[in-house]
Parts: C-alpha cells; structure tokens; sequence
C-alpha cells in the first residue's frame, strides 16, 4: 500500500472489489442480513479519541474472522494495511457538530468519523442491505458485480462507435495531408473524437477498479480501444496546434461534453482559425513512421518546414540531417505515401 497521503478513494475501492477477502466479509453480511461498521486506523483516528468501549484484539486478520467479529453490535476496527484486526465491539463516539446528510444511526457515525480522521469507514446496512464508503468527504455506494457490467456494457458499446469513427477521420485526415488539402475542420474532428473517448474512458475507470478481476475481460476490450488515441491526439496536436501541445491539451480536458461537440470552440481554442480554412501539416505524425528518431524528426521539420516539404523532399535536402540514410528515408517517404493514398490507415 502506498503511504497514507498517497491515497485515494480508489486505493481503498480496490481492496473491497470482487474477489477481495474484505469483499468476501461484505458480501457474506449483505447475504445474513446483517449490519456492521468497520473502521481504518489513522493516527487522526487513535489522537482525536473517536471511540470508547469495546476489546482489543490485535489478531491476523483472515475474512472469516472479520465476519464473527461483525456479528456484534459495535464496530470494527482495522489497520491501514488491512493486515490486522485491532478492535471489536467498538463505540463510535464522533463530534455531532460535524454534519452529515446521513440518516442511519451507524451511517452518521460513519460518515462523520471518515470525516474526522479522514479514513476509510465501511457501513453496511442489515436494513436495506446495500454497502456505503467513506473516505474523509467522500461517500460512494458499493455496486455488485451485476450493477457495474449493467453500467460499463453500454458504455464500452458507446467508446466502440467513437473509435469506428475516429479511425474514419484519421484515415480522411491522412489522405487529405498527401495533396495538402487539409481544412481546420478536418483536423478538429480527429481531435473532437479522441477526446470524447479519452473523456468517456474516464467515466468507467472507477467502475473497473470496483470490478476487480471479475472485469478481466471487459477491461482487456477497454483498453484495446484506447489503445493509440491518447498518441494520435498528440501528434495531430504537435502537427496543427499554434500554441503548446500542454496547453492544448488542458483546454480539451477543461471542456464538457457539450463544448466538444461545438467543432468552432475547438478551432477557436487550438488553432485561432474559422472551420473552413486550410491549414498545413508541420510532418511530426507522418515521419513518426518510419525509422527515425525523435531527434531525427524534430530536425528534418525544422529543416524542411512542413509535410508538404518533405514530401516532396529528395536525398539532397536530408543529407546535411540524415547523411548516409537520407536515399533510405526518400524511398520510406514514397513508400508510406502510398501505403496512405491506397487507403490504409496510418495512425
């Protein structure tokens, strides 16, 4: 486990996904109607004195002991590492000036005591048998495995469509830079589509975290179709973008949904230019497909300007870059351009 400062929510969601010995406890308390409140110990949690009563147990900690332990009436509490039961039968004593939109006597306590030691609290609930975390202000409800395909299955169906469709127009992009034919609108809907997956990718990363290794195979599709936009937004940014690819990519994240689909904002942000205008490729995407280094890359454009350039480059212009291989890199250049104007993709 990382260092306590370190953590996020979804370091804690990890440890109750399924397969998870904390996921077995759970599931077999929601199946005995049972209810249970268990805590993660912090220093915050030991200093601010949150709890009285109860026994210390200081033992191993094994799901079947958790389970016992939870079929009395106080709380649990856990090391930070999960590796030990320290605490049965615990009273959870919080301050009551510290608000909660809770209900539930051991939700209220729950949430506040989250709130006070910023830690991890688990409240199940023997009433409506449903599963709520806690972690410092955050509160999230604990999904089973069928609720979380039910939510990931239409959206992966949704990212499919969006990469169908992306490959589309990076395939009408590549095309249009052979004749230097290319429009801002062109270029905005590569851009628009890859940030929609990358934006709708981040929607379900939770819910394959909460999966755990029952998502193995939806997760593997996952990231098959993310496979490569990341790097094409990149590169047709690092081609067209007026201002810094760092830049450029914190507006794109900074818009909603609704924003992305306005193709003008998209113009407007990155390039300065109305939808219709033609605008020129400076090379860095085409050459990263043939056998040249970065540095190679960067110095051939700075020498020779812009696709166009090098594609109309011959040995001459690239000997002073390329020296010895720049009749290697002429035939690459001839080759790839073919490969793109017969139709193959070119990511």
């Amino acid at each position: 486990m990382v260092a306590d400062k370190e953590k996020t929510f979804l370091d804690f969601i990890k440890l109750v996904s399924p397969g998870t010995s904390l996921r077995t406890v759970i599931d077999d308390l929601v199946r005995s109607g049972l209810g249970a409140l268990i805590v993660f110990d912090t220093k915050d949690f030991q200093q601010k004195n949150l709890s009285e009563g109860g026994f210390r147990i200081n033992c191993r900690f094994t799901a079947q002991k958790l389970f016992e332990l939870c079929k009395m009436d106080g709380a649990i509490v856990v090391s930070n590492d999960l590796k030990r039961i320290l605490h049965a039968n615990m009273l959870m004593i919080p301050d009551s000036s510290v608000p909660s939109i809770e209900t539930g006597t051991r939700h209220k306590a729950s949430e506040r005591i989250a709130k006070q030691a910023h830690t991890f609290v688990i409240a199940v609930s023997e009433r409506r048998k449903k599963t709520t975390l806690y972690y410092g202000s955050s509160r999230y409800y604990l999904k089973t495995t069928d609720e979380i395909i039910r939510t990931i299955s239409p959206t992966l169906q949704v990212l499919e469509k969006q990469k169908e469709t992306l490959t589309e127009h990076v395939n009408n992009l590549n095309i249009l830079e052979m004749s230097d034919l290319v429009s801002v609108g062109d270029v905005c809907k590569v851009i628009q589509r890859a940030e929609m997956i990358l934006k709708i990718s981040e929607s379900i990363k939770r819910s394959f975290t909460e999966l755990g290794k029952e998502g193995n195979i939806m997760h593997m599709r996952y990231r098959e179709l993310l496979r490569g936009v990341e790097k094409i937004e990149t590169e047709v940014l690092r081609d067209y973008s007026i201002i810094p690819i760092k830049r450029s990519k914190t507006l794109l994240s900074n818009l909603t949904f609704d924003n992305l689909l306005d193709k003008d904002a998209i113009a407007r942000f990155i390039f300065e230019k109305p939808l219709e205008e033609s605008i020129s490729p400076r090379g860095y995407r085409f050459l990263s497909h043939l056998t040249l280094s970065m540095k190679e890359i960067s110095l051939t454009v700075k020498s020779l300007g812009n696709l166009e350039n090098i594609l109309k480059a011959d040995p001459v212009d690239l000997e002073l870059i390329l020296k010895n291989r720049a009749s290697i890199i002429c035939e690459e250049i001839r080759n790839l351009r073919e490969q793109v104007l017969s139709g193959k993709v070119i990511c």
